[in-house]
């Protein structure tokens, strides 16, 4: 009897491991499917930095402007998407600069992070952001990593927009940096 009830549990922890790796390596297939960063680039990407940002009017909110400085493009590359704390924004050329304006969904006074969208693609640390990008009509992404800091600027007139030029007095940019150092 004692060896029936030790061949019993044997088979029972035996299906019950099996089932257990069996679906976590799908799992894992699956993560690593999605988030395939290519390595090399063609263009070149000088330290990005990010400025957290709120709006003076009651329905402006916060988010968060993030400053790519590309270089070195090859023709057949175009810039989609920017994912940033689990925040996606679109990364718009302005005068050979890039730059994404990342709003907050909440419309409240806070700079905490964002909560993670269910469609959201991407698992990233604070000081991360993934470019995606088309090269020959095939979508591809590319994780940044160590993303600077600057000083957060307010915008009285609500919301910045990424198709004009709002400046503000508090805004910082890459070459004021590069010119202090």
């Amino acid at each position: 009897m004692k060896r029936l009830k030790k061949a019993a549990h044997a088979i029972v922890f035996a299906i019950a491991f099996s089932t257990t790796f069996q679906c976590f390596s799908q799992k894992e297939v699956t993560i690593t499917e999605v988030q395939t960063f290519e390595l090399q680039t063609p263009f070149t990407i000088k330290p990005v930095v990010f400025q957290e940002w709120y709006a003076g009017i009651d329905v402006g909110g916060t988010g968060i402007n993030v400053f790519i400085p590309i270089s070195d493009v090859k023709e057949d590359v175009t810039f989609n998407e920017i994912y940033f704390r689990n925040l996606k924004g679109e990364l718009i050329s302005e005068n050979g600069k890039y730059k994404a304006v990342l709003e907050n969904p909440s419309k409240l006074y806070t700079f905490k992070k964002a909560e993670k969208p269910a469609d959201y693609p991407f698992d990233l640390k604070d000081n991360e952001c993934v470019l995606s990008y088309t090269q020959n009509g095939k979508t591809k992404y590319h994780k940044i990593v160590s993303l600077n800091e600057v000083a957060g600027t307010y915008y009285k007139d609500g919301p910045p927009s990424i198709y004009s030029n709002n400046s503000s007095d508090g805004m910082a940019s890459v070459e004021e940096e590069e010119e202090n150092n």
